[in-house]
């Protein structure tokens, strides 16, 4: 088993929907990846994750034969390379703005000559079924997906910019901090029509680049309109969203 071929997954006519981890149980990574999406992300930004759990998760999900995907903290570049290192397929890097955040993030996740990221994939290699690291290293660049998230003004002035950058392979938007940071007023409104606008023009213009527009969803409803302005990689909900909403329809069910 190689690396999951995400890029191509996610290619002209193609979507992933995937689920969005912030716990970090073993057993809630695995239920994840059972259900019916095609990723498991798992959020360092916001959720509970280190790289304990994450490198748990992400075998998890490996060995049910799905992609795994990182949300990192801001600006953590180190651990994005770890993160590949232990077998993800893409890392998401939160508040990048400008050409010089989004290179220095290719520059740490991407082999020479793109970057420089440094050498040391045994467990990927392992862990998907490579004869050694250094087939894994052949297609590495290709297969392992380095997405800038784009969540501000600033972000959104540069985003031409941001596309161009060789070994960048897309990005993905993050509705509530980008709804906030146009509104000018500290609002969080991803649905209202500036935010909804700036959605459709990321995508736009992400696939006249030739990259890849990804974004998170709070809902199903939400996840749907994505995909349909054209959004080819969703990630929906949450672990512990699911799990509140999960639970309260049962409860209510019952109570009639």
């Amino acid at each position: 088993m190689a690396l999951p071929a995400l890029r191509a997954m996610v290619g002209e006519g193609g979507f992933v929907l995937s689920a969005w981890s912030g716990l970090t149980d073993p057993d809630v990574h695995e239920a994840l990846a059972r259900a019916p999406f095609g990723a498991v992300c798992f959020d360092v930004q916001h959720g509970l994750h280190d790289v304990a759990s994450v490198r748990a998760g992400i075998a998890r999900t490996v060995q049910l034969g799905k992609p795994a995907l990182v949300r990192l903290s801001i600006e953590d570049r180190a651990n994005a390379a770890r993160f590949l290192d232990l077998g993800a397929s893409a890392v998401i890097m939160p508040m990048i703005e400008g050409v010089a955040d989004a290179k220095a993030f290719v520059d740490a996740v991407k082999y020479p000559p793109l970057g420089a990221r440094s050498f040391g994939p045994s467990r990927a290699a392992e862990l998907h079924g490579y004869r050694g690291v250094l087939d894994y290293t052949e297609v590495a660049n290709a297969e392992t997906l380095a997405l800038a998230m784009i969540e501000t003004a600033t972000a959104l002035d540069n985003l031409g910019d941001i596309l161009a950058i060789e070994g960048l392979d897309g990005v993905f938007v993050g509705p509530s901090d980008l709804s906030i940071a146009l509104s000018g007023t500290c609002t969080w409104s991803p649905e209202g029509t500036v935010a909804v606008d700036a959605i459709r023009r990321i995508v736009d213009t992400a696939h006249a680049a030739g990259k890849i527009a990804a974004i998170y969803a709070a809902s199903a409803a939400e996840a749907r309109r994505y995909r349909d302005v054209g959004y080819r990689l969703v990630c929906v909900s949450s672990d512990l969203g699911m799990l509140k909403a999960g639970a309260a329809a049962v409860a209510v069910e019952v109570a009639g």
